[in-house]
């Protein structure tokens, strides 16, 4: 069993994530709450500058609530389990 939630941001999620700020994301779940992000290697250089990756690449990121990037992987599972080995619950926000 994984501790993974889906979060529909229909129009009514939309708003409620534009209207929190970064410190109200933070806040929630007591900061046990992260999420994983695909993304490609050119954005992964700005999160992560001390990366040297190739362009094109399609990479994750484990990020806080507050959208603070923690982890860097090539692997959405590696992803999940760091998030689980830390005690954390991962959301997928669409």
């Amino acid at each position: 069993m994984t501790n993974e939630f889906h979060i529909d941001t229909g129009p009514v999620g939309s708003a409620l994530a534009d209207s929190l700020t970064p410190e109200a994301f933070a806040s929630l779940g007591g900061g046990h709450i992260a999420y994983v992000r695909a993304i490609r290697s050119e954005e992964a250089a700005e999160l992560f500058p001390q990366a040297r990756l190739a362009p094109g690449l399609k990479l994750f990121t484990l990020h806080a609530a507050d959208g603070t990037p923690m982890m860097l992987t090539d692997s959405r599972e590696a992803a999940i389990a760091s998030a689980q080995q830390n005690e954390l619950v991962t959301l997928s926000v669409h």
